[in-house]
């Protein structure tokens, strides 16, 4: 039988080994997810107990292991058009703004989880287009980025339970009908326009950003959450330095730049908030 205790001292150890691997910080009472998380870890990696699993997560030898723990630790829920409010300020502020610009609108999608929102922001180009003949003529490419390469190889298949986008908030039937094509086995696919528009790339947020290049907008949306204020502070600064003059970004919701930040001013539109790169 799998023994899924863990002792106080290992939880420790590795909540500072997830910290160091990639920024994220457990509280004191996220032991219940660790279990969840790594306990199917155990038989794929032909271990008897969580305490071993653990153990061997903090040996530098263990790279695959290592690779998956963090790949299972740092999946998280997304959804299409997550909060409504940032692809209608995309449509009606942001893209009008750069609708006569001869290069394509480069817009970032950091920890983009199973490709939703890249795919969201994608599909509001596209209705923009639409809305707007002869604007946006460049178009614009998308860079989706996430640190768990389970989660990219999801996001470049483009393939999603049916059902589930069926019963999806943010997906009209009009927009299941016009972005998706049946691809049997209860399975739809993002249309290939859309799905060109994308580009994924594995990335953790504590490394550099240069390779990405530049952006006119980024969406880190509810990520900020998972990392302690010295680490926020770091990611909105590289953040700052990836964004052309007047660039945008988006946070959650709930997630603030207050205390952490003086390269953005922060602009309250009719819904939410976003923010603007000082000049």
């Amino acid at each position: 039988m799998e023994n899924k205790h863990l002792e106080q001292s290992e939880y420790d150890q590795f909540r500072t080994f997830l910290e160091q691997q990639c920024g994220i910080v457990l509280g004191d009472n996220k032991l219940y997810l660790v279990k969840s998380r790594l306990a199917p870890l155990m038989s794929r990696f032909n271990v008897d107990s969580l305490s071993s699993l653990v153990s061997k997560t903090l040996s530098p030898h263990e790279r695959q292991l290592r690779a998956a723990v963090v790949d299972a630790m740092t999946t998280n829920e997304t959804l299409w058009f997550r909060d409504q409010y940032p692809f209608e300020l995309l449509k009606k502020k942001i893209y009008p703004e750069f609708k006569d610009l001869r290069r394509p609108v480069k817009i970032w999608s950091a920890a983009s989880s199973s490709g939703q929102e890249p795919y969201s922001i994608a599909m509001s180009t596209s209705e923009y287009q639409s809305q707007n003949p002869g604007a946006l003529k460049m178009g614009a490419q998308v860079v989706g980025t996430d640190i768990s390469n389970t989660m990219l190889d999801m996001c470049k298949n483009a393939e999603y339970d049916a059902l589930a986008l069926a019963l999806a908030r943010g997906l009209s039937p009009e927009r299941r009908k016009k972005f998706f094509m049946d691809s049997g086995n209860g399975m739809a696919k993002v249309v290939d326009p859309i799905r060109k528009m994308v580009n994924f790339r594995h990335l953790n947020l504590l490394d550099s950003y240069a390779l990405l290049g530049k952006f006119d907008v980024i969406f880190c949306r509810n990520v900020l959450i998972y990392f302690s204020p010295e680490v926020k502070a770091k990611i909105i600064s590289q953040f700052a330095q990836a964004l052309n003059p007047n660039g945008y970004l988006f946070l959650g919701a709930s997630e603030s730049m207050a205390g952490l930040s003086d390269d953005f001013e922060m602009l309250r539109c009719n819904p939410g908030i976003i923010y603007q790169k000082k000049s």
